[in-house]
């Protein structure tokens, strides 16, 4: 048989190519994000408008102040991504073994984050421009190179600025993390907990782009109490931080951000902020600002007067909060006619019997005065 030099040479590139994908999948590394649509992911407290994907980059257009994550938990890994902020002093980040929803009174959740700055944001005496890694909102960790704090500071900088893209590495195993800025180890901490939770693109006011995202599980090593993130527990956000969709609402409501507001100066006979979806058997949570000066407000469930929680500063005096972050968190369950409630971690009652309560009907808030609210949460408890 006649030797063929030219398929020869085909062939060869042919099985070099081959092996070399074969390499690329027995690194060890998955893709974290298909490139095509949010398979695997969760929007947590943004508007649909928040997160989009195209040419294989994940989109943030960076308003409402809040999160997208994983659907999975995570323990020890190594996470790789490009990002590029698309406008100077841009803002973003990526959180480490964070719970499933956002923390009391913020839009972001319990976890460790990895600052994601654009270069003209500045540094200053408590962050710098980008690689800070930091415990935030209940989340612990020490810091290798602090400055007397949680919050651990790079050792050098080494961004790009808008619109080039950046590169981080973060390893995070056995409750260390380290973070490589396009290349290069420049942060670390030690000691976290959770060590164990969900990963989270973070979108903060700057139009961020992210591409090439991909991980590499470690062997799991033993937990202690209280070193796993909260896992999931179906709740999906009614607010979308960018307007009301999902509500009737009156005068006097204003979407801010991750928060929304009732002004107080309205003087129509209906104050109330009504769901257009109906619930019946259902966990809350929801977020509510409340001080001294704090007007009696009403939060109805199904749509009744005889289903009511009370907000005012004179009640549950044991459990509310009225100075300094004085955000409070409600939540609880109505079952049937049953309605039980937490208020800042704390038991208030429990299977409470309520009469003349539907079996249907929509979330309402009737205020009598200025009053803030954030994070509401729902899950369908019809199954259980």
């Amino acid at each position: 048989m006649l030797f063929n030099k030219k398929r020869f040479v085909c062939l060869f590139a042919v099985v070099l190519l081959s092996a070399e994908s074969v390499a690329v999948e027995n690194d060890g590394f998955r893709p974290l994000f298909n490139g095509k649509d949010f398979v695997g992911w969760v929007p947590v407290n943004t508007a649909p408008s928040t997160w989009s994907v195209r040419d294989g980059m994940i989109i943030c257009s960076g308003m409402p102040t809040g999160e997208l994550r994983t659907e999975r938990m995570y323990q020890n890994f190594i996470m790789e991504v490009e990002w590029r902020h698309m406008k100077p002093r841009g803002n973003a980040g990526i959180f480490v073994w964070a719970d499933d929803i956002t923390a009391r009174g913020q839009p972001f959740h319990r976890g460790v984050e990895v600052q994601v700055l654009e270069n003209a944001y500045g540094n200053s005496g408590g962050h710098t421009v980008h690689g800070d890694i930091f415990p935030i909102h209940g989340a612990t960790m020490t810091p290798v190179n602090g400055r007397g704090g949680s919050r651990a500071f790079p050792t050098e900088f080494r961004s790009k600025p808008s619109p080039e893209w950046n590169h981080y590495r973060i390893v995070c195993n056995d409750g260390t993390i380290s973070l490589a800025v396009n290349g290069k180890v420049v942060t670390r901490g030690k000691g976290a907990s959770p060590r164990k939770g969900y990963i989270c693109l973070e979108s903060e006011g700057g139009v961020v782009h992210y591409r090439n995202l991909r991980i590499r599980e470690l062997p799991a090593t033993p937990l202690e109490p209280g070193q796993v993130a909260i896992s999931n527990r179906g709740y999906r956000c009614l607010y979308t931080g960018v307007d009301f969709s999902g509500w009737r609402a009156t005068k006097g409501w204003h979407s801010q951000n991750w928060q929304f507001r009732f002004d107080g100066k309205s003087e129509a006979a209906d104050k109330s902020l009504l769901t257009t979806e109906s619930f019946d058997d259902f966990g809350f949570i929801f977020d509510v600002r409340v001080s001294e000066e704090t007007q009696s407000c009403e939060f109805q469930f199904r749509g009744s007067e005889g289903a009511v929680i009370t907000i005012a500063p004179s009640l549950y005096k044991d459990a509310l909060v009225l100075k300094g972050r004085n955000w409070n968190r409600f939540e609880g369950e109505l079952l049937g006619d049953r309605l039980s409630l937490n208020l800042n971690g704390k038991p208030i009652f429990k299977n409470k019997k309520l009469s003349g309560v539907p079996a249907k009907g929509p979330l309402k808030i009737v205020p009598r005065g200025p009053i803030n609210f954030a994070n509401i949460y729902v899950r369908d408890l019809t199954k259980r």
